[in-house]
């Protein structure tokens, strides 16, 4: 059986995806270890899972709130500007930290978020095998599509071309920062020339928590790459819930609304909601991801919510309601999918806007402004997704590509097979029942 080691940038939600992964893996009979900055291992909530702590001193313990406040308020450009730098110190720390740790810990091979370029840089550099996981919109680049952050349409046209080509050379500057040091990371660790996080992924396999029906339509993926759909633990039913769902009347519109772990405390955003779910006369459940204070959450019932909470089961809670709202994070989009749910999407930042535009590409939600849409313009969005029953249509041709997908024990089927493990490569074609992605 196999070691393996993880590396994700410092958010729970990567950190939530992998670890169900990890439990699966750890089932099979191998080990795994995270390696992050010390604060991050409040993110792992399993005992079994492990955690190496790396970079204490460039990033000490209680560092990492602060990033987080950054990343999820980056304001204006030079708020951006923190937030790239933030990315591309963390780089350099694991790229510096994690040969030695990684040696120490006898680790045999690596599962490297797509979104930390560190995991594919010292996997290649150190010749363990690594598995590339896109816990976020897949990184990937083609012509044609745009790039996960991205709130552009997907055209089979010249002038969309122009707009990717010229939305993607724009992208490249911002993030010259971030794409400093992987270069001079790759240099020193004696590696041929990379500029991105794209020129970091896994030669052996690739897993997205996407399906093929949800993204654009792709062309130019390696054959490795391998939709599989959200990546759950077994008995896992949504974020931490201190309380169980509410008791809801089945003869009003129920809504749910959830803007994530880093998004949750815009009350603003919620209050026009709350105010929208009144004048609909719908029941609105509210989960904030420990955002809002007590007197915050007064304020929202007086504006319309039924419910406000810190975190709610929010797969049961889909699975009951007639719309979401949701910043348009990928883990709540495939839980809505799954549900059959339509979203109203409000994207607020990272690959949020290019996930919210897959939304509207598939058919299965609205997007509103989540700075500009008054309640009026929520209203009748969520009426919209009410009343129109081409959505649902839509939801059920995502389940069923969701469903194909296979999920966290086809994730683990992927990375054994890649790395020559237990499962055996006929045993993972079996598994594959036509979900692999077109090369």
């Amino acid at each position: 059986m196999a070691h393996f080691g993880v590396v994700a940038p410092a958010f729970y939600s990567h950190f939530s995806a992998l670890a169900a992964l990890s439990l699966e893996l750890l089932k099979r009979g191998h080990r795994v270890t995270f390696l992050q900055r010390p604060d991050a291992a409040a993110y792992l909530k399993d005992a079994r899972i492990g955690f190496h702590a790396v970079g204490a001193d460039t990033h000490p313990p209680g560092s990492l709130a602060a990033s987080l406040r950054r990343a999820a308020n980056p304001g204006g450009p030079l708020g951006l500007r923190q937030v790239i730098l933030d990315m591309a110190r963390g780089t350099e720390m694991l790229c510096r930290e994690l040969p030695a740790a990684l040696h120490g810990l006898g680790v045999d091979a690596l599962l490297a978020d797509q979104m930390e370029a560190a995991g594919g840089l010292v996997a290649e550099a150190l010749g363990l095998p690594f598995v590339s996981v896109a816990c976020a919109m897949p990184v990937n680049r083609e012509p044609g599509i745009p790039l996960a952050v991205m709130p552009f349409a997907y055209a089979d046209t010249e002038q969309a071309a122009q707009v990717v080509e010229g939305s993607t050379r724009v992208y490249d500057w911002m993030m010259r920062p971030h794409g400093a040091v992987i270069a001079a990371q790759a240099r020193r660790l004696g590696l041929s020339n990379r500029s991105g996080l794209h020129d970091c992924l896994s030669p052996l396999a690739q897993v997205s928590q996407t399906t093929v029906a949800f993204d654009f339509p792709r062309r130019a993926l390696p054959p490795h790459f391998h939709h599989v759909g959200p990546l759950r633990a077994a008995a896992d039913t949504g974020a931490t819930a201190p309380t169980p769902l509410p008791n809801i009347d089945a003869g009003r519109p129920f809504v749910f609304a959830s803007l994530g772990t880093l998004q949750g405390h815009r009350f603003g955003i919620f209050k026009r909601v709350a105010k929208a779910c009144r004048r609909l006369d719908a029941q609105l459940l509210v989960a904030h991801c420990g955002g809002l204070d007590a007197a915050q959450e007064e304020a929202l019932k007086r504006a319309g919510a039924s419910w406000v909470c810190a975190f709610a089961p929010q797969r049961q809670a889909l699975a009951q309601a007639d719309a979401v709202v949701s910043h348009a994070g990928i883990n709540t989009v495939m839980d809505a999918v799954e549900a059959r749910t339509p979203i109203l999407a409000m994207p607020v930042t990272f690959d949020q806007p290019g996930t919210a535009t897959r939304v509207l590409h598939a058919g299965i939600g609205l997007r509103a402004s989540a700075r500009l849409a008054g309640p009026g313009t929520i209203e009748r969005q969520l009426r919209r997704l009410f009343d129109e029953p081409q959505f649902g249509e839509q939801l059920d041709v995502q389940a069923a590509s969701l469903a194909q997908a296979g999920g966290t024990p086809r994730a683990a089927d992927i990375v054994e097979a890649a790395l020559r493990l237990r499962r055996s490569e006929d045993r993972l074609a079996r598994a594959d029942g036509g979900a692999r992605a077109p090369a």
